[in-house]
């Protein structure tokens, strides 16, 4: 007993021990530590429960995995920060936006006008062509892709209805950090601006900006409607959301459960995939329904992409990645 004592004060948290695996085998059963900066219903976080259950069925040892929901840890570029450093999130979908500090390429996984439709999407993802930057991100930042979820559709919404890119022109809206996003829309007419997701809230109510960019899921989980209820429907992306994983983590632990982990996350992604694809028309619907928001077509969309892939083509020049847009593109 005095031995087991010194075990658990040794992990630092009784909580971190399967105690029937150190009867069993002696040792203390590993512990995997997630983020989400959502609830129990965001896709997100639905993905990585499901990639808990996998690893523990493929693995078939004791495990435990916890957690961390409703930005208990922060925001995904503090979990990408935090992988990197093989401290405190073993495992997260993190936007790749929060991964252009050691990838220049990574914000390129999911830029706007990159994808023409989901079946086009899904074609990318099953051929597994995003592979070379995928390999930069575990190189550089020691973080592995071992997923791809998302699947939402993202979309404006602002405090006035923008019908079309005259109504655009001069619009303040918030962007992810990675530059790509600041120039696609900056070439569209709009004024981007880069704030702190947990921040467009309060940004819009005070007048700072206008507007933002997101998928429904993100809508919802964090009320945006309240404050711009109007959702210009420019279907400017659609979301690939990695499924990461800390290679420093990675690394200490047995075959057998590296090898869990790499099937559960293939599979955990796809679910996620599914999940928010198939959930992104009915949370639209169901907002739309109660008077929280209100969908405003969106006239230019073609015009807008016009004036934007220019750009895209000048930072896949830019990032070294001419050969996977064009193979993206190529892709029918």
């Amino acid at each position: 007993m005095k031995a087991l004592l010194r075990v658990v004060f040794r992990v630092g948290s009784a909580a971190a021990l399967a105690l029937t695996g150190l009867a069993a085998q002696g040792q203390a059963a590993i512990t995997l530590h997630g983020a989400s900066q959502f609830n129990d219903q965001h896709a997100f976080t639905k993905a990585m429960v499901r990639f808990e259950e996998l690893v523990k069925k493929y693995y078939g040892k004791p495990v435990n995995f916890v957690l961390h929901k409703n930005s208990e840890l922060g925001l995904e570029k503090d979990y990408f920060a935090y992988m990197n450093q093989g401290k405190a999130v073993d495992y997260a979908i993190v936007s790749p936006a929060h991964m252009s500090t050691f990838s220049k390429a990574a914000p390129f996984i999911d830029a706007p006008f990159l994808f023409r439709d989901l079946d086009h999407w899904n074609k990318v993802l099953d051929q597994d062509v995003l592979k070379p930057i995928a390999d930069e991100i575990a190189q550089k930042a020691d973080v592995m892709l071992i997923g791809y979820a998302g699947g939402g559709t993202r979309n404006v919404f602002a405090n006035k209805p923008v019908r079309n890119l005259n109504e655009m022109k001069g619009l303040k809206v918030r962007v992810q950090g990675a530059p790509i996003w600041s120039r696609t829309f900056a070439a569209t007419g709009m004024s981007p601006t880069v704030i702190a997701y947990n921040e467009v809230y309060n940004a819009i109510q005070n007048g700072v900006i206008s507007a933002g960019e997101n998928e429904a899921a993100g809508v919802e989980q964090m009320k945006f409607f309240e404050v711009a209820p109007n959702l210009s429907m420019t279907q400017h992306a659609i979301t690939i959301r990695p499924l990461c994983f800390s290679g420093k983590t990675f690394a200490t632990l047995p075959k057998d459960l590296q090898d869990a982990i790499l099937k559960a996350g293939k599979e955990a992604g796809a679910y996620g995939r599914q999940v928010e694809s198939s959930e992104d028309e009915a949370k639209l619907e169901a907002l739309e329904k109660a008077g929280r928001l209100k969908r405003i077509p969106f006239a230019d969309r073609a015009q807008m992409q016009k004036l934007v892939d220019p750009v895209m083509a000048a930072y896949a020049k830019e990032i070294g990645a001419e050969a996977i847009h064009a193979k993206i593109i190529g892709i029918k």
